[in-house]
């Protein structure tokens, strides 16, 4: 490829155009005066950028007025137009299920937490574990709430099995996030590990159901201490890290310090996970009794928005309606389990043709 490119004359009028996802690993005789010598990074969409996608997308279904496209982008950060495009197949396929003619800001709202949270998946489960998997949210959902500075408030909760969790307390924020503050860093860490001082405070016992919260919680602090200079150690980069396989390269963190640093690096790392777990810690005791309510909600609902837990915290109940559980059918399957319609019914078409539903 090299010798073809070294052989276009420059009055020829070729252009070559290459797309990669790894620039990191491009051997730089590539990127060369000559050859591939422009670079242009295309990132995610910002606010404006989803608008139109979603914008451009719309087009081929029948929406709803109630349905905001702008209110739509806000609550999406992060998501590539392809994602974007899916939601609305997503919520196209939902508003089907439902034998509506249009596509309104319900369905939307439904298809945006599978598209970014994971599908609905009902499993049997006795009493017991409906209410440690209850309090392990609402330990979640509480700390998050009491911890929020406002840009990340809890959107909903749910003891409904999504993905590979048994339940989930969900988080969007109001605006897209470039920076991370050292506060927020600390708050992020207390809320990950209010489901399993929950449980340790109310059951007595604690449960592997923090595996994964205490995973990002061990990772974020590492990030803390060794990439982002958050830490008595000061502004120093410890060790090159890893992250992803490449030509026989292991996931790991290439250690070029001493063990006297790798001991002070454990000890801060340590610190920090202690003092944001002990914060969150008295919080839940502080507040149990919005807690026990939190969690009574959950287990009489299944799930609650985050408006509902502010209103527990604040007035000691839930005062604004509480949207109905979907209803399962005879096999306790959600309704989500159906298989997924080839394409939308013609109530729901526009001029072009319904979206196909995505892979499963």
């Amino acid at each position: 490829m090299l010798a073809e490119m070294d052989g276009f004359d420059t009055t020829e009028g070729v252009i070559i155009i290459a797309a990669t996802n790894r620039p990191d690993v491009l051997d730089s005789a590539l990127l060369r005066p000559g050859r591939f010598d422009r670079q242009i990074f295309i990132d995610l969409p910002d606010l404006v950028g989803r608008e139109q996608i979603l914008r451009v997308h719309s087009r081929k279904l029948a929406i709803a007025e109630d349905v905001d496209l702008s209110v739509v982008a806000r609550g999406t950060p992060g998501l590539s137009g392809a994602e974007l495009a899916n939601l609305l197949n997503e919520s196209a396929l939902l508003a089907a299920r439902r034998n509506k003619k249009r596509v309104d800001m319900h369905d939307i709202e439904d298809a945006r937490e599978k598209v970014q949270f994971g599908r609905e998946r009902r499993r049997i489960m006795d009493d017991e574990d409906k209410k440690i998997v209850a309090y392990h949210e609402a330990g979640h959902a509480l700390v998050g709430a009491v911890v929020d500075d406002g840009d990340l408030p809890v959107h909903k909760v749910t003891i409904i099995p999504r993905g590979r969790s048994l339940g989930s307390t969900m988080y969007i924020p109001k605006k897209d996030i470039y920076n991370y503050a050292k506060r927020r860093m600390l708050a992020r860490l207390a809320t990950l590990y209010g489901g399993r001082i929950s449980e340790e405070v109310v059951l007595g016992d604690i449960t592997s159901g923090a595996s994964s919260d205490i995973l990002q919680a061990t990772k974020l602090a590492r990030s803390m201490v060794c990439d982002w200079g958050m830490s008595p150690l000061g502004p120093i980069a410890y060790g090159e890290n890893h992250d992803t396989v490449f030509l026989g390269r292991e996931i790991t963190r290439s250690e070029n310090f001493s063990e006297e640093t790798a001991r002070m690096i454990d000890i801060e790392i340590h610190k920090l996970v202690e003092e944001q777990y002990n914060r969150a810690k008295s919080i839940i005791i502080d507040k149990r009794a919005a807690l026990d309510q939190i969690a009574a909600a959950l287990l009489q609902y299944e799930t609650i928005e985050g408006r509902h837990v502010l209103e527990i915290l604040e007035f000691g109940e839930i005062r604004s309606p509480v949207l109905p559980p979907i209803i399962t059918n005879k096999t306790g399957d959600s309704p989500e389990k159906k298989p997924a319609e080839k394409t939308a019914p013609e109530g729901l078409s526009g001029d072009a043709p319904a979206p196909a539903p995505s892979p499963a």
